[in-house]
């Protein structure tokens, strides 16, 4: 998505929030105009770091949405779609204060306090890479991660420019993850086809979920409006957790990302912009 005047809308979030970076802004980037082999550049090695004085906010709003700073790393995890930064943004300043290097393993994410580690695993081909997150952004809909160039061709997603993955929280000392089939390859061939004796992947299962809620009524009438709406297939999930019953309005499976922002965009015109990508 291309936020209309990106300029000013970076020149203020630098002045009033402190989370400098445009790099959340992803639109048309691309890699380096040469061949570059970055199989020998490795994973971030987490240690123990000072929280940032700069991008570390209570919380901060973007176009209109109000993110909240997590107080620490540790425990998260989360599933969804990553997409990638690379010349656009290229020695520019990222939300901490550093300087943006395509080349490092770095990421950016909305909620995760800088700087912090984790593991990011590609759903679909297996592979992984530990990077540090030094940046704010995607704020993309329904992206939960933007990679450096370096780190999304290790994973192999260049091509594709999302991927479906995995974020997880690594602690300093813990191992890295085993180095990933063909990321020893250069950028040009970082996308080799996984066989099955090499452990294929399964294709993960996409949903987006419209809602929770406490009262099945409500959720009745979110699936009706969509089903009259000619969206399917549409379902009720029904959850409970600590004596609390909750029913998710859920459309799914989906076919890729592709469909899943078109389906975000037309939930956002019937009054659901809050919808939400869930990969089991």
């Amino acid at each position: 998505m291309r936020l209309p005047d990106l300029r000013a809308v970076c020149a203020l979030t630098v002045l009033t929030l402190g989370i400098a970076a445009c790099a959340q802004f992803p639109s048309q980037d691309h890699g380096p105009a040469y061949p570059v082999n970055l199989s020998q550049i490795p994973n971030a090695v987490p240690r123990y770091e000072p929280r940032s004085p700069y991008g570390n906010p209570a919380s901060y709003t973007v176009d209109g949405r109000t993110y909240h700073v997590l107080p620490d790393c540790a425990g998260y995890h989360a599933r969804g779609i990553a997409s990638w930064y690379g010349s656009k943004f290229h020695g520019g300043r990222t939300s901490d204060g550093e300087t943006y290097d395509m080349y490092a393993m770095t990421a950016a994410n909305k909620v995760l306090p800088l700087p912090c580690y984790v593991r990011v695993t590609d759903l679909e081909n297996g592979r992984s890479v530990i990077v540090r997150v030094n940046d704010r952004g995607p704020f993309v809909k329904n992206r939960i991660i933007d990679l450096s160039y370096a780190a999304a061709a290790r994973i192999g997603m260049l091509g594709a420019g999302t991927a479906l993955v995995d974020v997880q929280a690594v602690t300093p000392g813990e191992s890295p993850p085993p180095a990933a089939p063909g990321s020893n390859l250069p950028v040009e061939s970082a996308t080799p086809p996984v066989s099955a004796a090499a452990g294929a992947v399964h294709k993960p299962l996409i949903f987006v979920q419209v809602g929770a809620f406490a009262n099945r009524d409500n959720a009745e009438r979110v699936l009706q409006r969509l089903q009259t709406a000619h969206i399917s297939p549409v379902f009720i999930l029904t959850r409970s957790r600590n004596g609390l019953v909750l029913y998710k309005v859920r459309i799914g499976p989906i076919a890729d990302v592709a469909h899943v922002d078109a389906l975000t965009d037309q939930l956002s015109t019937l009054g659901f912009p809050d919808s939400q990508v869930i990969i089991p």
